[in-house]
């Protein structure tokens, strides 16, 4: 875990530290607690990640490094998280496209 950034580090350190707990009631409560925030935590980091990606892309650099820094994502799917646009928005457009009827 060397290469990860030490908050990546931190937040699977606590994911074991859910696994530890023995007693089983115990454990799920506390996973549970922390699932019913969870949405919130991902709607904010995807908006962090949105901001920083924006900021470097101000700051001159192109697509293709912003890409490659985010763990070898496509210039077009950098562009995308710039944009606010999702994984799952991405995916639905594609079901939408594939179950339109065509022209002829």
């Amino acid at each position: 875990m060397a290469d990860q950034p030490e908050e990546v580090t931190r937040l699977v350190e606590a994911i074991k530290a859910f696994e530890a707990i023995e007693d089983d009631e115990a454990c799920a409560v506390a996973v549970s607690q922390a699932l019913k925030d969870w949405p919130e935590h991902q709607v904010r980091l995807r908006e962090l990640r949105q901001r920083r990606v924006q900021s470097m892309k101000a700051q001159g650099k192109t697509w293709e490094e912003i890409g490659r820094l985010l763990g070898g994502i496509s210039a077009a799917r950098a562009q995308q998280i710039a944009a606010g646009v999702s994984g799952a928005q991405r995916r639905k457009a594609a079901t939408q496209k594939k179950v339109e009827p065509q022209d002829g």
